[in-house]
């Protein structure tokens, strides 16, 4: 874990005596919205996805996380309980370290206390763009910056990228706070206009420029 770079073998040791390690397969929860324990996990192998139901039972999703990656050092740092249910993607191996083992390794080892507040700024400065962007563009312009940011996860080459599998419709819709059915229509529509094509089980992006375009004019870039 980058988390955990540079540490001498003996700490590497003792983090993972101290862990509680588990197996979890894919679609099961790992941790639940209001749990008051507070320790903090990290992903030896797989992935997990935060979200939160609202009143009206619509899904919100906040991130994905993936290997190497950690959750649960809100709680772990404030001792206050869960703010999201935490869902596995894929069969993964957790690895849990109590709150106070997480305070002590962030006490003696000042590498891991620096990384965790650049990650801490990290989700600041995300937040405060998806509020702007919630706040301020249309549904299709959301979706439009949403397969923008998985076109380039998953890689351009020669102007196109493959999203394999293509993105559920209703995940989509959970990552930028609308429902299936104006995905739906939307990635209809980029289909018809040619930025879209379907390839079996996955999704082109034809055309990644001009999707970048579409995404800055709706910034005012």
């Amino acid at each position: 874990m980058p988390l955990f770079d540079g540490l001498a073998d003996e700490r590497l040791a003792w983090i993972a005596e101290r862990c509680t390690w588990r197996t979890v397969p894919a679609g099961r929860h790992v941790v639940s919205r209001h749990e008051d324990e507070g320790g903090v996990y990290f992903i030896a192998a797989g992935s997990v996805r935060a979200t939160m139901y609202a009143v009206s039972g619509r899904q919100v999703t906040f991130r994905d996380v993936g290997e190497g990656e950690l959750f649960g050092d809100l709680a772990a740092l404030d001792g206050r309980p869960r703010s999201v249910d935490v869902t596995t993607l894929a069969d993964s191996v957790v690895a849990h370290l109590d709150r106070a083992g997480f305070l002590i390794l962030l006490d003696e080892e000042p590498a891991v206390s620096r990384r965790i507040m650049l990650r801490l700024v990290g989700l600041v400065r995300q937040l405060s763009e998806r509020v702007i962007e919630l706040s301020t563009t249309s549904v299709p312009q959301r979706i439009h910056a949403e397969l923008l940011r998985l076109a380039r996860e998953a890689g351009v080459s020669a102007n196109e990228a493959t999203l394999d599998p293509a993105p559920p419709h209703a995940d989509l819709a959970a990552q930028i706070s609308t429902n299936r059915e104006q995905v739906t229509r939307e990635l209809s529509a980029l289909t018809r206009q040619g930025l879209l094509r379907k390839a079996g089980k996955a999704l082109v992006v034809t055309d990644v420029e001009r999707l970048a375009g579409l995404v800055d004019a709706a910034r005012g870039g």
